[in-house]
């Protein structure tokens, strides 16, 4: 089993819808792997295309337990004096990048567009995330194999 570290890069979103009376929003991501969470900084007055510029790490097995190979991406509207509004999500699939990671020691999908879905699975906009997989050292990784070691005798 391959055990690292799975870092989401938050870049930006472009053409979010907005769920408030006036139309601005104010949003922040959500960002949840197999159990852990984090959350990105609100982008004050960006409205639907703010920029977060922001990097999250998760750890990471592969093949681990369970299949739910996935990050979810919820995007919210941050209300000072109501509850945060969902804008949309997205699901980004990340077993062929744990695989490749885990096989070569890193794997990197650059940065790109996936789009936002709403409540009713409308197109509500798109954000720009890039993900790195990589393995952390083993016990394993540094042992010599197959090669000759030189006696003191």
């Amino acid at each position: 089993m391959a055990i690292g570290t799975l870092e989401v890069k938050l870049v930006n979103a472009k053409g979010l819808g907005g769920t408030d009376f006036l139309g601005g929003i104010d949003p922040y991501v959500l960002i949840q792997y197999k159990g852990q969470e984090h959350k990105s900084g609100v982008a004050r007055n960006e409205g639907g295309s703010p920029v977060w510029n922001e990097k999250f790490t998760f750890r990471a097995e592969y093949p681990g337990s369970g299949d739910d190979f996935k990050i979810i991406l919820k995007i919210l509207d941050h209300d000072t004096f109501s509850a945060d509004d969902f804008i949309g999500q997205t699901s980004i699939y990340v077993k062929d990048l744990l695989a490749l990671g885990a096989e070569n020691g890193m794997s990197e999908l650059r940065p790109q567009k996936y789009s936002v879905v709403g409540d009713n699975l409308n197109y509500t906009g798109e954000i720009l995330v890039g993900l790195t997989f990589t393995r952390k050292e083993t016990e394993y990784d540094r042992e010599e194999v197959g090669g000759w070691k030189q006696s003191e005798y």
